[in-house]
């Protein structure tokens, strides 16, 4: 899911704040049909023919939306994370976080977020 765009694309945070209520539409939209997917998955066996026809149909929701993200300039760097490149580093969103309010640097990653003042 650790893809980079062809062209670099660089966002204000005036840029991806704007951008960010279409990024939430598409992953709460990815969230809601990978949750109705799992609850499927549960209790099948993994040789069931169901089982693998849910969990290839799953990966390929979790796969649609990276794409997506990618089309739009961003990365997705997890399941639901999102990294807005801001030339020096990244604003970085998870969801369900309700806006941009973390940043962290090329090599930090998510664990070295840090809040926005």
């Amino acid at each position: 899911m650790d893809s980079s765009p062809e062209v670099a694309v660089t966002f204000s945070l005036q840029e991806a704040r704007e951008l960010l209520p279409e990024v939430k539409h598409l992953t709460a939209d990815a969230v809601r049909r990978t949750e109705s997917l799992a609850s499927q998955l549960q209790g099948l066996a993994e040789d069931d023919p169901d089982y693998v026809r849910l969990a290839a149909a799953l990966k390929a929701v979790i796969e649609q939306w990276a794409d997506q993200v990618h089309s739009m300039g961003l990365e997705a760097k997890g399941l639901w994370l999102v990294d807005f490149d801001n030339g020096q580093g990244y604003y970085c969103w998870s969801y369900p976080e309700p806006t941009i309010s973390h940043y962290h640097g090329y090599d930090d990653g998510f664990d070295g977020r840090m809040t926005i003042q």
